[in-house]
């Protein structure tokens, strides 16, 4: 290995560390918000439902804020955007102990903290690491990135429990803002505008990446004509919808079941344990394997693993296997989902195109939390949601289906002379 090959590796890898250990701060966050849905509700009398609601826009509000800030990091550099979403995460999470009505909730929690979470998360890290790699290594980065996110969900999820058995949940949510700050620093090696993607070598396909004169606007709406592009937009949807119905929720559905807080700890830390295998696996099967076959494997699987774990018996080793395989198809389709991406449009907009796919799932992310509550408000039990999964991931693994994985989109100025 030269002089120069092992320095790249090191970049490489200090790139995709750093990267990954954001996510892990910042899905951390916000994927261990439900195990605080009952103490606030406690504390301040809301209610389920007006707390499901102001968890689902949460959820929407970390979707919105990914395309807008990935946007501004395509422009000016990620690290700066990283560090301001650090701040707000931090204030955001540091204030909520401290409100009592639903309009301050939803600031604090719904907006400010979500936001923050959202600038520091997978569209940006993502699309700041992928135009400083070569291609053969970003479907890895992708993986390694996601699974850092699983891995924050892991040591935060049973963490932020014993917190709140030990110490109460003011003291868990503002041990919890603390540590969102480490992402600041975390922040530096991603700093400035990114460098010009290595080229590809050892091909004969034409390039995937945008001209360098192709606007923000351009891209956008030729990407919003594509029909593969849409396909992934609507299983993305379904994607939203499940996650966030079970971050949310599965305390809940814990209590329901009579079973002690701590196994939903043990379940939501399991399904990121399991998400890291699976979040790797995915990254580079994603290398070997057509994108789109993937997605619709890991979305058919959630019809099955959802249907056995219905008709099983409610135990405590219920809940631990169903978090298990469930885990390993909980984030995996975000390296196949963000290659496919890469794949249509290069990695110039990457942040921003990517960004808006995971709009779509945050859409579906705020209607999963929001008629969770609403439907055990209203029917005493969650089945006509998990229903609702079942029938949505179907559709989401045959959306994927036509997706042309192998089609490259082009503008006019892109296409050779005479084609």
């Amino acid at each position: 290995m030269t002089t120069a090959t092992a320095h790249s590796t090191r970049a490489a890898w200090i790139l995709i560390l750093a990267a990954s250990a954001i996510m892990m701060i910042t899905m951390g966050a916000r994927l261990t918000s439900g195990l605080f849905l009952s103490p606030i509700n406690t504390a301040t009398g809301l209610g389920v439902a007006s707390i499901s609601f102001v968890m689902a826009v949460a959820q929407l509000m970390w979707g919105v804020a990914q395309p807008v800030f990935g946007a501004v990091a395509d422009k000016y550099g990620p690290g700066k955007v990283i560090a301001l979403g650090g701040v707000m995460l931090a204030a955001g999470t540091a204030a909520t102990p401290f409100v009592d009505s639903q309009w301050a909730l939803l600031l604090t929690m719904g907006i400010l903290s979500a936001a923050g979470a959202g600038a520091g998360s997978f569209s940006i890290l993502i699309g700041a690491t992928a135009g400083r790699l070569p291609p053969e290594r970003r479907a890895f980065a992708s993986g390694f990135i996601n699974a850092g996110g699983s891995f924050g969900q892991f040591v935060f999820a049973p963490l932020m429990h014993a917190i709140i058995a030990g110490a109460g949940w003011i003291v868990a949510m503002l041990t919890m803002a603390a540590a969102t700050l480490l992402t600041i620093p975390l922040a530096w090696p991603l700093r400035g505008k990114r460098a010009a993607p290595p080229p590809i070598t050892n091909t004969t396909a034409a390039p995937a990446t945008p001209a360098p004169t192709i606007t923000l606007g351009a891209q956008l709406r030729q990407a919003l004509r594509e029909r593969s592009y849409l396909c992934l937009h609507l299983g993305f949807f379904t994607c939203g919808f499940h996650i966030a119905f079970l971050v949310t929720h599965l305390p809940g559905e814990v209590a329901l079941c009579s079973l002690p807080a701590s196994v939903s700890a043990t379940s939501l830390a399991l399904i990121g344990l399991f998400n890291i295998a699976g979040s790797l696996s995915a990254g580079m099967l994603a290398s070997r394997y057509r994108m789109k076959s993937l997605l619709v494997w890991i979305y058919a699987s959630r019809v099955v693993i959802i249907a056995i774990y219905l008709l099983a018996p409610k135990t405590a080793w219920t809940f631990y296997l169903f978090a298990g395989a469930l885990g390993f198809t909980w984030l995996a389709t975000v390296p196949p989902t963000a290659g496919l991406v890469g794949k249509l449009f290069g990695v110039r907009y990457l942040a921003t195109l990517f960004g808006l796919t995971l709009l779509s799932h945050q859409i579906g992310g705020f209607f999963g939390a929001w008629l969770g509550g609403l439907a055990v408000v209203r029917t005493g039990d969650y089945s006509w949601m998990w229903y609702a999964d079942m029938a949505l991931a179907a559709l989401a693994a045959l959306v994927n289906l036509p997706i042309r994985e192998s089609k490259i989109v082009r503008t006019p100025a892109m296409a050779p002379a005479g084609s």
